[in-house]
């Protein structure tokens, strides 16, 4: 009975494995794929190998509130080469967020780096923008790397940056 519950088991994993594909982003808009793009431009620059994404480099999700998916990239666990921290550094890693228009283009509105995210409860009124809360490198909140540093942002159609004091 045990060896059947194991390759009932080794069956099921190996079923789920095959069911995820690998990330494509030819799957995403244009605007989404120029951001990707940059990946390949930064490996190439330091002289990397190829780009590997996670799959959960991009992130579809409503952030204006407007019914269409916005796109956050996070380049968090991409790897040029055999590096894995080539879009990462003291601040954080690199994380574009592109909001959807009414044309079916996308914006850049954000474009920097971050330690975390965490995107806040939804609005509590229909067609409000989503807050996410940024965890930052300490010297945009007047401190220095290590110390704590969160910000929170709604997000709109609107480009926005964190600046150092």
């Amino acid at each position: 009975m045990r060896y059947l519950t194991l390759v009932l088991t080794l069956l099921a994993t190996a079923a789920r494995a095959d069911d995820a594909k690998p990330f494509s982003p030819a799957e995403y808009p244009p605007g989404v794929q120029k951001a990707l793009r940059y990946a390949n431009e930064e490996c190439e620059s330091q002289g990397g190998g190829a780009v590997t994404f996670a799959p959960d480099t991009v992130r579809k999700v409503d952030l204006t509130g407007d019914g269409r998916d916005d796109y956050i990239i996070d380049f968090r666990d991409t790897k040029c080469g055999d590096r894995e921290t080539t879009y990462c550094g003291t601040g954080g890693c690199v994380m574009n967020i592109l909001v959807a228009l009414p044309d079916g283009s996308v914006r850049p509105v954000f474009d920097g780096y971050v330690r975390s995210y965490r995107i806040v409860a939804p609005p509590m009124k229909r067609g409000a923008a989503r807050v996410i809360r940024f965890d930052l490198h300490g010297s945009y909140c007047g401190g220095f790397g290590a110390q704590a540093c969160v910000k929170e942002k709604a997000i709109t159609a609107t480009p926005f940056a964190f600046k150092q004091p």
